[in-house]
This record gives C-alpha cells, sequence and structure tokens, in this order.
C-alpha cells in the first residue's frame, strides 16, 4: 500500500557519517533554500566523532535565531545505533520521508539556494518525469571560490536512459530529486555492492521505465576532501 504524502513538501534526506567538520554548512545550505515547503530529515550512520553534537547545535541555534521554520515538524534527526553503511542510512530516511518528492543530499556538500525550486518548477512542467538531478560545481574543501564545473553528467531522458542501459552513469546522486512513488515502487538503494548503492539506485529506476533527467544548471556544489567517500571507492 502506497503512503500517504504531503502534497507540495519536499523531504531532503542527508545521510552522514563522521562529518563533524562539514555538516553545519550543508544544513545551512538547505535551511537558506528559497523553496519553503522542505523538511530535513538527518541520518547519523553510527558516527564515532563530534557529528551528532554538531547537528543538535546547529538545530539549537536555529531555533533561537528563526521563527518562520517548524523544527518541530520540519526538521528530523536520527542517530542509528551503528553504522550501517550509505544505503542503510538513505532507507531509513526515505520511510521517514513524508513529502510529495524526495530529494538527496551529501553531508559533505551545498546546494544552491534555487536547487530545490527549480527541480519542483521542473516536475511540475514536466510530469511525465520521475526523477531530476542537476549539473554541479565540484571545489577543493576550504577553497569554494574556485570552483570547477562537471563534464560526465548527461541531459536528456532519451541519453540518460541509453546511458544506463548500456552500463554508463551520467547522474549525480547527490542532486537528485526524484517522487515518492518511486520509492513505493522500488525501495531505496540496496547494499549489491559497497560504494556503488547510488548508481544501482538510479539504474533501478530507469530499468523500471521511469524519466530521469538533468537539470543544466549548476545548482549542486561537490566538496573534494581527503575523507569523502568517493574517493575512497574511486579514486585509489
Amino acid at each position: 500500500m502506497m503512503r500517504e504524502v504531503i502534497p507540495d513538501r519536499v523531504s531532503i534526506i542527508v545521510p552522514c557519517y563522521n562529518s563533524e567538520a562539514y555538516v553545519q554548512s550543508c544544513l545551512n545550505s538547505l535551511f537558506k533554500q528559497t523553496y519553503k515547503d522542505i523538511e530535513i530529515i538527518v541520518v547519523d550512520d553510527g558516527s564515532t566523532d563530534l557529528t551528532w553534537n554538531k547537528i543538535h547545535r546547529w538545530k539549537e541555534i536555529k531555533e533561537q535565531t528563526t521563527k518562520t521554520f517548524s523544527f518541530e515538524d520540519r526538521f528530523y534527526a536520527v542517530k542509528l545505533p551503528r553504522n550501517t553503511g550509505y544505503a542503510g542510512a538513505i532507507n531509513v530516511g526515505m520511510y521517514l520521508a513524508k513529502g510529495e518528492f524526495i530529494a538527496m543530499q551529501d553531508s559533505d556538500d551545498l546546494s544552491h539556494s534555487r536547487r530545490i525550486i527549480r527541480q519542483v518548477e521542473s516536475m511540475r512542467e514536466h510530469p511525465s518525469l520521475d526523477m531530476i538531478g542537476t549539473s554541479y560545481e565540484y571545489f577543493q574543501d576550504g577553497h569554494f571560490e574556485i570552483r570547477k564545473r562537471e563534464q560526465w553528467l548527461s541531459y536528456g531522458v532519451s541519453k540518460i536512459n541509453a546511458a544506463y542501459k548500456n552500463g554508463g552513469h551520467c547522474v549525480c546522486h547527490g542532486t537528485i530529486l526524484f517522487r515518492a512513488g518511486v520509492f513505493d515502487q522500488i525501495g531505496g538503494p540496496i547494499r549489491r555492492g559497497v560504494g556503488v548503492e547510488d548508481y544501482d539506485f538510479i539504474a533501478r529506476c530507469i530499468a523500471a521505465g521511469m524519466k530521469v533527467d538533468n537539470l543544466k544548471e549548476p545548482l549542486y556544489f561537490y566538496r573534494r576532501h581527503e575523507n569523502q567517500r568517493s574517493r575512497e571507492f574511486f579514486r585509489k
């Protein structure tokens, strides 16, 4: 049975593990979204550093300084008792999501203030779309002012469909926003292979006949640093 969803709301899922240096700036970028009907769901995947403390300190400060965001029903922080892995943390967040749309956000990255509103607008303009990502810019930690544009994404439903059917990859998982029904239909990412859960989730969407596209606007900022997950699996 499909879950009831709150129309227009976007549930933004932030899985994090040992992200004490970055999680507050990540949450700040979501808090500044021009699209206001959002809920933020942070899943601390058994961090062993001060990530959990940083999350709650951020919440305390924002609660004291803003009256326009209801933390009681728009901000959820969950700490898992042990590290379950990237897929496990995301699935917890997806189960908690109440929005018509679900968006992803990696805890060490940032989103442009207009990211969510542009993605929702695009989904409204193209009701046949099931998922939409965006272009992004990447920067070295500590040097946000020096950013470069990604060069590996594809644009257009047919091009993206063909790429994944041929084993390619051309959508950045951290940028995606999709209809909640996607999760109801195929579930979340699975632990088929550590390090490729994000690719597998998008590939399964396309294999199920769903339409996926990317916005050409760079609405996401990808931080490069020594401890990032992608470096562990793909840059050895």
